[in-house]
C-alpha cells in the first residue's frame, strides 16, 4: 500500500521544493558581510510563504537567535518551534492582546508613546524585553519626530522597561544612490545619540549592501534569506531557495485561427501545439504573466499563451519532442532559470509578493540541510 505522502504526491498538480540548506547559506552570506553586527532573521508571513515551522529552525541552526514577525500570532507560531528564541512583533503592541505577549514571551516593537505607556503598565516581572522604533522617514510605524522629542526630553517614560535595542527602517535601500538613505541614517543616528548605551538596528536585506555605516548592531534581512536579490540591477549574491514545478494535464493541437483561453487573447497564426498546466492565479502565479511569461520544460523555454486562469496555464510547446511535452511531464515555473526576481520583473511587482503569494495547493517538500 502506498504511504499517504506518496498518495499526496500523486494527487498534486504542482510541487514546491524549499531548499533549507540554501536558506542557511544565505543567512551565512549575509552574516559574513556584517562584521561584528548581529544578523537576525525576518520570518513574517509564514517565512515569506515558505513555511515558518521548517524555515525558522533551519535559521536557528545556522546561527540566528533573534526573529522578527508582523503579528502576535506569527510570534506564537515561531515560539512553538523555537521556545528560547527572541521574537519581536514589528506591528507593535496589539491592544487587547497584552496577556498573550506576556504568556508567550513575545517582544513588542513599541511604535508610539501610547504603546510605551501601555507596555510599562503591565507587571514588570512578566514583561520580556521590548524595542523602540523611530520613524526616520518611512512614515509608517514608529515614533514620529514630535513623540521622539518628548521621549528624549523625558527619559522617565522608559523607566522599568527592559529595552533590547532601538530601530528604524529604510525606505529606499534597493536604490543605493537614493538620497533618502543617507538622510534616514543621519536622522536615526541623531536619535540614537540621545540613548548612547542602547543597541541599534537599521539595515534590512538591501541595507546590508549599502555599507558598514548602515549595519549598526543588528541587521534584519528578510527577502534575501529566501533568494530575493537585495541588489536589483546587479548579479544576485544570494542562493536560489525555491523550485516550483507543475504537471502537464493535457496536450492538444489547434489550427491556425483558433484561440486559447478566456477572452481569446491569443490566436494561433499557424498550427500550434498547446500544453495545459495545473497551476493558476489561485496558486499565486500572477495573471499579469498571461501572454508574456515563460516556463521551462526540460531544457526548453516555452512561452505562456492565453490568459492564466484560476487553476490553469497554457503553453505553446510547438516543435518540442512529443516525449517531453506530454501529459504528466513537469514544467518549471520557479527555479534557477526563472527566478522570483525574473517573475517579479515581468509581472510588474517585487519578489516579496511572488513568494508570499504562493498558494497552499502545492505538494510541499523541504530539502534539509
Amino acid at each position: 500500500m502506498p504511504t499517504e505522502r506518496a498518495a499526496a504526491h500523486a494527487r498534486a498538480g504542482a510541487y514546491l521544493e524549499v531548499d533549507l540548506s540554501a536558506v542557511q547559506e544565505n543567512y551565512r552570506r549575509l552574516s559574513g558581510r556584517l562584521g561584528r553586527a548581529e544578523c537576525a532573521a525576518v520570518v513574517k508571513a509564514d517565512a515569506y510563504g515558505l513555511g515558518v515551522a521548517k524555515v525558522a529552525p533551519a535559521l536557528w541552526a545556522a546561527g540566528a537567535r533573534r526573529f522578527f514577525v508582523a503579528l502576535p500570532d506569527e510570534a506564537i507560531a515561531v515560539r512553538k518551534v523555537l521556545p528560547t528564541a527572541q521574537v519581536f512583533v514589528l506591528g507593535g503592541l496589539f491592544g487587547g492582546a497584552e496577556r498573550d505577549y506576556l504568556a508567550h514571551g513575545i517582544c513588542p516593537v513599541l511604535n508610539s508613546l501610547g504603546e510605551i505607556a501601555a507596555w510599562r503598565a503591565l507587571p514588570p516581572a512578566e514583561r520580556p524585553p521590548a524595542a523602540i522604533q523611530f520613524d526616520s522617514g518611512l512614515s509608517r510605524l514608529g515614533l514620529p519626530a514630535d513623540e521622539a522629542a518628548r521621549l528624549i526630553d523625558d527619559p522617565s517614560l522608559l523607566e522599568g522597561i527592559e529595552l533590547g535595542f532601538l530601530m528604524s527602517h529604510l525606505a529606499c535601500a534597493e536604490e543605493q544612490e537614493h538620497p533618502l538613505n543617507s538622510r534616514q541614517r543621519q536622522a536615526f543616528s541623531d536619535f540614537c545619540r540621545r540613548f548612547p548605551r542602547m543597541r541599534r538596528s537599521f539595515a534590512n536585506s538591501s541595507g546590508i549592501f549599502l555599507g558598514s555605516e548602515y549595519h549598526f548592531d543588528i541587521a534584519r534581512p528578510g527577502v534575501a534569506l529566501y533568494g530575493g536579490n537585495p541588489t536589483p540591477g546587479c548579479e544576485n549574491p544570494m542562493a536560489s531557495c525555491v523550485r516550483l514545478r507543475s504537471r502537464i494535464l493535457q496536450v492538444r493541437d489547434i489550427a491556425r485561427g483558433e484561440s486559447v483561453g478566456y477572452g481569446a487573447t491569443f490566436t494561433a497564426t499557424q498550427p500550434t501545439r498547446i500544453a495545459t498546466v495545473a497551476t493558476g492565479y489561485a496558486d499565486g502565479y500572477s495573471r499579469y504573466l498571461s501572454n508574456i511569461g515563460r516556463l521551462w520544460l526540460a531544457d526548453y523555454c516555452v512561452p505562456i499563451v492565453g490568459r492564466i486562469s484560476m487553476d490553469l496555464i497554457t503553453l505553446d510547446v510547438s516543435g518540442l519532442p512529443a516525449d517531453i511535452s506530454m501529459p504528466g511531464a513537469l514544467v518549471d515555473l520557479i527555479g534557477e532559470r526563472e527566478t522570483i526576481d525574473d517573475i517579479a520583473e515581468k509581472a510588474g511587482t517585487i519578489p516579496y509578493e511572488v513568494l508570499t503569494s504562493l498558494g497552499g495547493r502545492f505538494h510541499r517538500t523541504y530539502k534539509e540541510a
